[in-house]
């Protein structure tokens, strides 16, 4: 015999529903009429009304219920806030809005003990992820528990945010934990297989993005999980034979970012992208190689080759920097003015690796002067005018010889120190006046 539901029963079931569909004229009706109601949860997961709102993302009746003073740090059944779930189905407006309202970003769930961050980044919503970790640098997480330890915090059985991003393929949630100072080869507890690395995770899940960015963050490609595994082994195991053969020891290393040096980590976003965008390049070009020949090679481009090498050719004539002759100068050395291509910036940053004992590198010169470099900034001319413009903006030959020649008479005498130039070739850019002997570069005569 069934039995009926009760007035309250009938009530609650209505502001859910009204909640979950944005109806606020309805919301509003219920609440003058029965207040309590409220604080009512739903009968099994024990959602309030704030979680179906912040689930939703029903921005206006959220913040209609965080007016009436409900607690922005309610938990459901399974000890989730509100924050979680915005942050589990990518409603940012509601993530912002919660943030604002002051709710916790420490809190743990009883499901797999993880945070909001752990959700953002699981669920790869990149949006949500930016928004929690910039909240995360001005409020009292920075204060109590620090950045860094927020970043890498770890979830019941010992996964980070960078491991779940790693493993469930979301390769820009990886560049974003990386960039925030992610532990790029912290092991796992018991999530994956134990002693997991995020690249152990990425060569599980077989996402190519995922290990290009983890590798060129100096992710260790002879790390070994409990069982003894390297990352090659498990991208083996799991058939993802494109992985593999980026992850195999015997394969060239590739660049990685130099993220110990001061003036790296004080990068403008407009160079910064300049130099990650041709660390990217330089290890495409890796990849090439690596994969030329298999089954797995990258393709031609519909162009020839030799009509690229032509163009280039015919620019480097008037155009380009003065140490590899192949890119135009868009970075510029702060302080004493010099100019390179992007490409030479971090051939020259990249050269050294960091020192294991104090992991910090020694910082480059400027190969025209050598001048301590102290800041990088997007290069600029000055026209005619005098007035500066954006490296972007040029297209006069005059300006570019001319700055061609400013670089040539200051410091030329300065290129032996350049040791990094030799690094060039490997690091993919066109080449129009060289031919490879034994892996080393050398001019045609």
């Amino acid at each position: 015999m069934g039995q009926g539901l009760s007035c309250g029963a009938t009530q609650e079931q209505g502001l859910f529903s009204a909640v979950q569909f944005g109806d606020v004229e309805t919301v509003n009706a219920l609440l003058q009429k029965e207040p309590g109601v409220l604080h009512n949860t739903t009968v099994y997961d024990r959602h309030s009304a704030l979680h179906i709102a912040a689930a939703n993302g029903q921005i206006e009746i959220l913040s209609m219920l965080l007016e009436r003073s409900l607690n922005s740090d309610v938990l459901n059944r399974h000890k989730q806030t509100p924050l979680m779930l915005a942050a589990m189905h990518g409603k940012i407006s509601c993530v912002k809005k919660l943030l604002e309202a002051g709710a916790n970003m420490l809190k743990f769930d009883s499901l797999n003990g993880r945070t909001c961050l752990h959700y953002a980044a699981y669920y790869g919503h990149t949006d949500c992820l930016q928004v929690i970790l910039s909240c995360a640098q001005s409020s009292p997480v920075a204060v109590s528990w620090g950045y860094a330890r927020f970043v890498n915090v770890r979830d019941g059985r010992g996964a980070t945010p960078l491991h779940l991003a790693a493993r469930q393929r979301r390769p820009d949630c990886v560049h974003i934990l990386l960039d925030n100072g992610a532990l790029v080869c912290s092991s796992t507890g018991g999530y994956g297989c134990p002693g997991s690395t995020p690249l152990h995770l990425a060569a599980r899940g077989g996402s190519l993005d995922c290990i290009r960015a983890l590798l060129a963050w100096g992710a260790d490609r002879l790390q070994r999980d409990a069982s003894g595994r390297i990352p090659y082994v498990v991208a083996l195991k799991n058939k993802h034979g494109a992985c593999a053969a980026l992850l195999n020891p015997s394969s060239a290393e590739p660049l990685v970012w130099p993220s110990p040096l001061k003036f790296i980590s004080e990068l403008n976003e407009e160079a910064k992208a300049l130099l990650e965008r041709a660390l990217m390049e330089a290890n495409r070009e890796r990849e090439k190689n690596i994969l030329k020949g298999t089954a797995y090679s990258v393709p031609s481009p519909s162009h020839s080759d030799v009509g690229a090498d032509d163009n280039i050719s015919e620019a480097s004539d008037t155009e380009l920097c003065c140490i590899c002759f192949e890119q135009v100068c868009t970075i510029e050395v702060q302080g004493c003015g010099h100019q390179m291509c992007a490409h030479c910036t971090l051939a020259l940053c990249c050269h050294n690796k960091p020192n294991p004992t104090t992991a910090c590198l020694t910082p480059p010169v400027c190969p025209f002067c050598r001048s301590t470099i102290a800041r990088l900034v997007v290069a600029k001319i000055k026209c005619c005018d005098d007035t500066d413009r954006d490296i972007g903006d040029v297209n006069s030959p005059k300006l570019r010889r001319s700055r061609r020649s400013r670089n040539f008479s200051e410091g030329s005498s300065s290129f032996k120190g350049l040791s990094a130039v030799g690094s060039l070739g490997k690091m993919g850019g066109r080449s129009s006046g060289r031919i490879a002997i034994d892996d080393e570069y050398v001019d045609k005569p």
